[in-house]
């Protein structure tokens, strides 16, 4: 097999591939004793007649293309091996010459990973992000929890005021005619939400239980319901409950209900723990985020748009699946936003071309310096992938294809490159 490499235009390449006729031939006869079964020639039962009878009768043009099928995968493949490239999308094939007793070429056209022009990348200038936890912190997750514990009592010794939650029928009508969803029974309003119509909630305040009132508003003129829209409208309101959320004391009491500890310290002292955790791995992230951001801002690339598409494609399936953990799909999702799958598609391309700009400056830069994962790193992060698997490590090494393992190592090599820049920049 020969081949040629023609640079067509930035990122485009075109491959001329010859195939020696003795080889394309033995894509010929797989493509016969795929197909023999279906000619039918006079003189012979079907599938049984000679294949140089039946290219006689139907002309050798009838195997090219599963002959084509083939022989231009493997033909491609080496041939990509052998110019050392990089494709990021499927090759276009055209025919250049085909048939009997005739070396068989073709070219396939392909985009490939753009160059990186890699700019300054060690010694990057950030900030240290702040990891501190204050008791301040620590007081808003009590209360976080405590909200969390909080019951609804029933009061009825003063009048409503903002923050409670009031449990009315109402019945709405404009120009004394009842309108359709202007009614509701038992339903509980938090006063001061804006659940309801600029205006209807404040109407509430001062009032009592069991007490009756006609509440007045103007639906806004951009109200959803066309026909309401603009009108002025009575609510007949009847005040059936007022709620107040209270709130458990903190103490060494409610640190026994809702954790394992004896007293109040001890749970703090272990939100405290937790939080500043938390903190440190959220701070982590955004220094390797910040060094990132420069190393890709000092880079110059010109991105293949098939890149960005593909890189679309991934993160709208990633979507998909998790949407379908919520029971809804994406097909689902757009219909029930009004959109469609163009302005879906638009809405996610800054932030593909961004991580597409960021997975290639982080290659060339692994590759520039040599980066790579040791054995015992790469045996660490496939324990890790067992575990989060819920599975035993022998058990999930017997399910990983040699691509499975190659990526792994790829995205550790990664992970490697983002640690020598964090070491290499200057944090202040």
């Amino acid at each position: 097999m020969n081949s040629k490499l023609e640079n067509v235009e930035k990122n485009i390449v075109q491959l001329e591939i010859e195939i020696p006729a003795d080889k394309f031939e033995e894509s010929m006869t797989k493509a016969f004793n795929k197909n023999k079964g279906r000619f039918a020639v006079p003189g012979f039962r079907k599938g049984k007649a000679p294949r140089n009878i039946v290219l006689r009768y139907y002309g050798e043009g009838v195997l090219y293309e599963d002959a084509i099928n083939f022989a231009c995968p493997e033909a491609y493949d080496k041939a990509v091996e052998e110019h050392d490239l990089n494709p990021v999308d499927r090759p276009e094939i055209d025919v250049v010459q085909v048939g009997s007793g005739q070396n068989f070429i073709f070219t396939a056209k392909v985009t490939v990973k753009p160059e990186v022009e890699l700019g300054e990348y060690f010694g990057l200038e950030v900030e240290k992000p702040d990891a501190e936890v204050t008791d301040e912190d620590v007081q808003k997750e009590l209360d976080k929890v405590a909200e969390r514990n909080s019951r609804m009592v029933t009061i009825d010794d003063r009048d409503i005021i903002n923050g409670d939650t009031v449990n009315i029928n109402f019945e709405g009508s404009v120009d004394g005619e009842v309108f359709e969803g202007g009614t509701g029974t038992d339903y509980d309003l938090v006063i001061g939400s804006g659940t309801f119509i600029p205006g209807f909630e404040e109407q509430l305040i001062g009032k009592k239980t069991d007490e009756e009132v006609d509440v007045n508003v103007t639906f806004p003129e951009d109200y959803q319901a066309e026909e309401l829209a603009g009108k002025e409208a009575v609510f007949n309101v009847k005040i059936n409950e007022i709620k107040v959320k209270e709130l458990p004391e903190i103490d060494d009491e409610f640190a026994k209900d809702v954790s394992e500890f004896e007293t109040l310290e001890d749970y703090k002292n272990d939100i405290k723990s937790k939080l500043t955790e938390t903190k440190e791995k959220d701070a982590k992230q955004k220094l390797e985020d910040s060094v990132i951001k420069k190393a890709v801002e000092n880079s110059t690339i010109e991105l293949p748009e098939v890149m960005i598409e593909n890189q679309i494609d991934s993160i709208l399936r990633n979507f998909d699946r998790s949407l379908r953990y919520q029971g809804m799909d994406l097909h689902s999702y757009i219909q029930m936003l009004g959109m469609d799958i163009n302005n879906m598609r638009a809405q996610y391309k800054n932030m593909a071309e961004e991580q597409v700009r960021t997975q290639l400056v982080l290659e060339a830069i692994s590759k520039k310096e040599d980066v790579n994962a040791t054995d015992d790193e790469l045996e660490e992060e496939i324990k890790k992938n067992a575990e989060r698997m819920k599975q035993e490590i022998e058990d999930f090494k017997k399910h990983l294809r040699p691509e499975d393992i190659e990526y792994i190592k790829e995205n550790l090599i990664i992970q490697n490159t983002i640690a020598l820049l964090v070491e290499k920049a200057v944090v202040k």
